[in-house]
């Protein structure tokens, strides 16, 4: 009877959670991948539209997009122009905060499976404050989704395996399913078939070692349900992948082989440092999960390794074994092969879910060991205690979840400036409604041209009078703009940290949690603009009156300072344009252009030692910032030419089609090696 309230009390729970995740799914801005990735969708749907005469998803050597299945964003954009959908991304957020909650439901019927309705409950419970997950369910539709086929293959797959008589129909065909989504979005739902056929292996073993071998028969029984559950679900997984439509069984491996060293990296700040993605430490992922993973989930894992001898049957214990095993192996297998990692753990979201799983069951277990009413009260005060830091954060900042911090690094203000806040560009909406209403009250213009270091021109689309122009934020100075909506993703550490960021001219500013995240900023003066438009053209003299100028309106742009240091150096003036650099330096330390100037103009006076620190400086800054390289190994070649080589070679291993170092690498074997020296320059012309 107990149990039967329970579940009621789970379905009410789950409906509102429903509801609720919908109505905030209104809320959500564009994220991060979600342009390209919609984009690409079309891609597809024109693609079986015509039949495969348009090919266009078929050739994505930018966004790499053709590797990856991402059927569920395909699915939702078949539903768009089935049903005429206007709006397109609230439709995809709508979808997508369906498919979170329906990973959430999943995990819950998971948990009620091996511990009843009382532990499903928990999960409700334990998702409901978990703020990164539920932030990535408004928009995320690549990883979200991913985690719904995930667990949803791994709860049918025990269910198929321990089924007491012969697994239902439902569980089969469910478990199909879920692979072939699994499999359809990335190349990684491969794992949940390795997972089907190791679980079944381990489970053939334990019966054998517990009771009976089975006999050959049986176990080419088991290997036909096996080959048929796990050749349907691949098949059915590449139905809208045309990529893998073309050759069924080599593209998807090559697909996989892609995902497992992504080529695309991108800088970002971990540990208060700006690097490469690439060039991430080891412990990047498991430490970003430890941070931003609420503490109430670790005190439940705890609770779970407390309880678990006491708790459960053989047969649950090694379910539970396996769900460690696929929380814990794709973890190990990154770590192991040194993946490329960026965005926070967004791309391991799918091993969330059996997190809070066992997360769940550890805090019902002790709950149902501990009958005494001081432990279990004393135990509850301390779950709602913990669950206080999160909720707070959601409640203050909707509707920015995903930017949670926990209480190891002081919180998003703890983290600020350290490690990465609006990574996936949720504030630009917000910034772009405020816009919206500013400029209705200013006298109208022709036309306004709107920048940001992120696309959202879709937020102008019914006003024809705006017009956007994408920049990175230190290069807005080339470009021609009114007002710009910038998040605080790829703006320097040191900028956010000193206040640099946002600038004097913000005239709006989105915080989360006390800290900016978005600022919408209006241009005072474009003789910045005019100034390099100038330069370029040799008009120096005027370029540098027009610089003196824009840096009374703009005096933290390290380009305008790096720019005027070039005019004024064009016209002799080097003393000013080495005050010029430094105070670019003063604005970001870590300014590679100006790093670089200064150490030409070192070396120019023979100043060795000097050129080397400011080049090699540069190098430490941003180790892709390759024209420093054979500046370097310049500085070597003479004195110690094994050394200028070692410089070329880890700069060609960055970038084997960077002509530079190739050049410079085979001048250093003109004279003791003509040979080799004969094979780069073979080499240099191919790449013409």
């Amino acid at each position: 009877m107990a149990e039967k309230k329970l579940k009621i009390v789970f379905i009410v729970l789950a409906t509102a959670m429903l509801l609720a995740m919908l109505l905030i799914s209104s809320d959500a801005g564009i994220s991060g991948d979600e342009e390209v990735h919609y984009k690409h969708s079309e891609m597809v749907y024109n693609y079986f539209s015509t039949w495969g005469a348009d090919q266009s998803s078929l050739h994505t050597p930018k966004t790499h997009l053709q590797y990856y299945g991402q059927t569920f964003d395909n699915l939702v954009t078949i539903l768009i122009h089935g049903f005429g959908i206007e709006d397109i991304y609230g439709f995809r957020h709508l979808m997508c905060s369906l498919a979170g909650w329906l990973t959430i439901v999943v995990t819950a019927l998971f948990a009620a499976y091996i511990s009843g309705y009382g532990a499903a409950i928990l999960v409700l419970l334990l998702f409901a404050v978990s703020p990164v997950f539920m932030g990535h369910t408004q928009n995320n539709l690549k990883d979200i989704p991913f985690a719904l086929a995930y667990i949803s293959s791994l709860y049918f797959s025990v269910r198929v395996i321990f089924s007491e008589d012969r697994p239902s129909r439902k569980d089969i065909i469910l478990l199909v399913l879920s692979i072939a989504l699994s499999v359809g979005i990335r190349s990684g739902g491969f794992l949940v078939i390795f997972y089907l056929g190791f679980f079944m292996l381990m489970k053939v073993v334990s019966n054998g070692i517990q009771h009976n071998w089975p006999d050959r028969e049986q176990l080419k029984n088991k290997l036909i349900y096996f080959a048929t559950i796990a050749i349907s679900g691949y098949l059915l997984g590449l139905i809208l992948w045309p990529y893998a439509l073309q050759n069924p069984i080599v593209n998807p491996w090559k697909s996989y082989q892609v995902m497992t060293h992504f080529p695309t990296t991108v800088r970002q700040i971990f540990e208060g440092r700006f690097d490469w993605s690439d060039f991430h430490p080891w412990y990047y992922l498991p430490k970003y999960m430890g941070i931003t993973i609420p503490l109430i989930v670790f005190a439940g894992l705890g609770l779970f390794f407390l309880n678990l001898r006491k708790t459960y049957t053989t047969d649950k214990k090694i379910q539970l074994g396996f769900i460690a095993f696929t929380i814990i192996f794709p973890v190990i297998f990154v770590l192991i092969k040194q993946s490329n990692l960026y965005g926070s753990w967004r791309h391991f979201l799918f091993i969330y879910p059996g997190i809070i799983l066992i997360a769940a069951l550890g805090i019902d277990a002790m709950l149902r060991r501990f009958k005494s009413q001081i432990i279990r009260i004393s135990s509850i005060v301390v779950l709602l205690v913990l669950i206080i830091h999160p909720l707070k954060f959601m409640a203050a900042n909707h509707p920015y979840y995903y930017l949670y911090y926990n209480q190891f690094v002081g919180g998003l203000k703890g983290a600020y400036g350290n490690y990465e806040t609006d990574y996936y560009y949720h504030s630009m909406r917000k910034g772009a409604e405020w816009l919206q209403e500013y400029l209705k009250n200013k006298p109208e213009k022709a036309q306004t041209i709107v920048g940001g270091n992120f696309p959202s021109q879709w937020y102008f689309r019914n006003d024809t009078k705006v017009k956007f122009v994408y920049f990175s934020w230190q290069n807005r100075s080339e470009y021609d703009w009114d007002y710009a909506i910038i998040a605080n993703s790829y703006i320097p550490p040191v900028q956010l940290k000193n206040h640099i960021w946002p600038p004097k001219n913000t005239i709006h500013t989105i915080f989360a949690d006390g800290v900016p995240v978005c600022a919408v900023v209006e241009r005072v003066t474009k003789d910045d603009l005019t100034a390099i438009q100038e330069q370029k053209r040799g008009n120096n003299i005027k370029s540098a009156l027009l610089f003196q100028n824009a840096l009374k309106f703009d005096p933290q742009n390290e380009q305008i300072y790096y720019n005027f240091a070039e005019v004024l150096l064009a016209n002799g003036d080097e003393d000013q344009a080495n005050i010029m650099l430094n105070r670019s330096l003063e604005i970001n330390p870590d300014y590679e252009k100006a790093l670089i100037m200064l150490g030409d103009e070192a070396l120019r006076k023979k100043e060795i030692q000097k050129a080397t620190v400011f080049y090699e400086k540069t190098i430490r800054a941003n180790k892709k910032y390759y024209p420093a390289y054979p500046r370097l190994a310049g500085v070597y070649a003479e004195t110690d030419v094994l050394k200028a080589r070692r410089i070329l070679k880890s700069c060609l291993k960055l970038n084997s089609r960077y002509k530079p170092a190739l050049e410079a690498l085979a001048d250093t074997y003109r004279k003791t090696n003509p040979d080799i020296a004969r094979k780069y320059d073979e080499l240099i012309i191919k790449l013409k």
